[in-house]
This record gives C-alpha cells, sequence and structure tokens, in this order.
C-alpha cells in the first residue's frame, strides 16, 4: 500500500497490466504469427520459408473476390433483419414489459444456453425438405412443389440472422430501458404525436444501442462459416468456409492467413466507414 500511495500516477497501469498482458499474448501475438504466416510460401510436404510473398494477398482477391463479397452481403442482410426484428421487440419490452421484462430477456438469451452448432443443426432440421416451415410455404403457393429452403442463401441467412440476434437485441435494449420516460410524455404535452414523438426523442437517443447493435452482429457475422456450411450449399460458402478449409484440410496456412488478414482489412474498412457516416459521438454515448 506504501508503495501505490508514493507511485499514485502508477496505479492506472497497474490495474491495466493484468487486460494488456492477456490481450497481448492471446491476440497481439497469434495476430503476429498469423501476419507472419501469411507471407510464407511453399507447402506442407516441403515446408514453409518466410519470402515476404506479397503475393498471397493478390491471389486471395483474385481468386476468392466472390466469397469475399458474398461474405460482407450475407453478413450486411442479416444485420438489417435482425435490426428490423430486434428494434420493436427491445421498444416493446423496455416500455411494455412490465414486471414480465427479466423472462422476456431471457427468452432472447436462453439460445446461449445451447451451442452455437446445436443451434445451427436445429435450423437444418426446421428449414429440411420435408419439414414443417417447406410444407406450409408449399401448400400456400409461396414455393413450388419441389421447392426447398435448405442449401440456399435464404436460408444461410435465416440462420445468420437467428444465431446473432441476442447480440443486436440486448444493446437496443439497454438503450432504450435508459430513455427517461418524461421526456416522451413532454413532447406529447407539446404536441407532438407519438410517431413524431418516437421519431424526434426515442429514435435519436437509441442510436448507440442500435451502432452498437449493428456491429455486434455484423462482424462476427462477416466471418462465419458454420451456417453456409450446415444450411447451404457450395454455392452460398463464405469467405470463412474458404479460410477453414485453407488452415485443416488443405493446410495451405499462408493463402489462409492471407485471406483472414484480407477479411479482417475489409470489415474494417466498413466499419470505419459506419462509424464516419453515423458521427463518432454515436459510438462513444
Amino acid at each position: 500500500m506504501g508503495f501505490l500511495h508514493r507511485h499514485r500516477n502508477l496505479t492506472p497501469y497497474l490495474l491495466l497490466a493484468p487486460g494488456l498482458l492477456y490481450l497481448g499474448f492471446f491476440f497481439v501475438v497469434p495476430l503476429g504469427f498469423l501476419a507472419y504466416q501469411s507471407l510464407e510460401s511453399g507447402n506442407f510436404d516441403i515446408g514453409y520459408a518466410f519470402t515476404w510473398a506479397w503475393g498471397n494477398y493478390w491471389d486471395a482477391i483474385r481468386n476468392y473476390s466472390g466469397h469475399f463479397v458474398r461474405s460482407l452481403e450475407y453478413a450486411g442482410i442479416a444485420t438489417i433483419l435482425a435490426l428490423a426484428f430486434g428494434y420493436p421487440l427491445a421498444y416493446w419490452i423496455a416500455f411494455r414489459g412490465g414486471r414480465w421484462k427479466n423472462l422476456l430477456l431471457l427468452f432472447i438469451v436462453a439460445p446461449f444456453f445451447v451451442t452455437y452448432l446445436i443451434r445451427t443443426l436445429a435450423w437444418e432440421t426446421i428449414l429440411a425438405d420435408q419439414g414443417p416451415v417447406v410444407s406450409v410455404l408449399r401448400n400456400v403457393g409461396i414455393l413450388g412443389h419441389d421447392g426447398r429452403l435448405l442449401a440456399t442463401s435464404t436460408a444461410v441467412v435465416a440462420g445468420i440472422t437467428y444465431n446473432f440476434f441476442p447480440f443486436m437485441a440486448l444493446p437496443l435494449y439497454v438503450s432504450l430501458e435508459q430513455i427517461d420516460g418524461r421526456l416522451i410524455e413532454a413532447a406529447q404535452d407539446l404536441y407532438a404525436s407519438k410517431w413524431k414523438a418516437f421519431l424526434r426523442i426515442t429514435l435519436p437517443l437509441s442510436l448507440p444501442g442500435v451502432v452498437a447493435g449493428t456491429l455486434l452482429t455484423f462482424i462476427p457475422a462477416a466471418g462465419d462459416f458454420i451456417n453456409a456450411q450446415l444450411l447451404g450449399s457450395p454455392q452460398n460458402h463464405m469467405i470463412g468456409n474458404v479460410i477453414q478449409s485453407k488452415f485443416l484440410e488443405l493446410t495451405d496456412y499462408p493463402a489462409a492467413a492471407s485471406m483472414s488478414f484480407v477479411l479482417m482489412a475489409a470489415i474494417l474498412l466498413m466499419v470505419a466507414l459506419y462509424a464516419r457516416a453515423v458521427g463518432t459521438e454515436k459510438l462513444t454515448g
């Protein structure tokens, strides 16, 4: 205690040290090794050598540009759908949930008590050709007699939306729940309609939750490969499927590492553009 009292300026750094050591060992070091691998050449049989092989990045973009675009497209659509479904749900729980709020929030996070793989396999059963969803859609004429949902982009996007939905709904709820109801009442007392009060009061004050939710949903969704593997076909594979195959099946480590960095760069660029569009104050609100 005497040392801390004499060196008060060191206290914040001592408190940060465990977290920084953890991030350094489990994030910075593996990321550095991945960057090193991305610049290697060779193969698993003869071994790999560090040769500053920047061509690995160009090959990744040239050969798998369709997978990169598809990954960002699926993640973007899933994020929009999660926002479209999550905002009304979070709004209703925050302002109409009453004493049932905690139970309703438990229903949102309950799927997290089941492993990600099992949840996706459940969707594979739900969307199966002989499953209830396809049967109903065929009966009402939305799908043809031989129409199917499984092994389509619709199934992949649906699976991604479902699996990452809590990442959208929970930040939205937190943001909406913190809004002072008296502000909405004051707007209505000043002859604002409920819709206008929502647009002028509720929506702007909930934007930090919207920003947090969209980022928490889009970023992991762009790198997902389980949903495309189980719910889609090879034509629906995302870049995560290619990286997984290169690492674990083809043992082409330099190609897999370079594709990982290209994906990270693409996501960071889109996040930076998004942050600039919505304003940094929304991110820190």
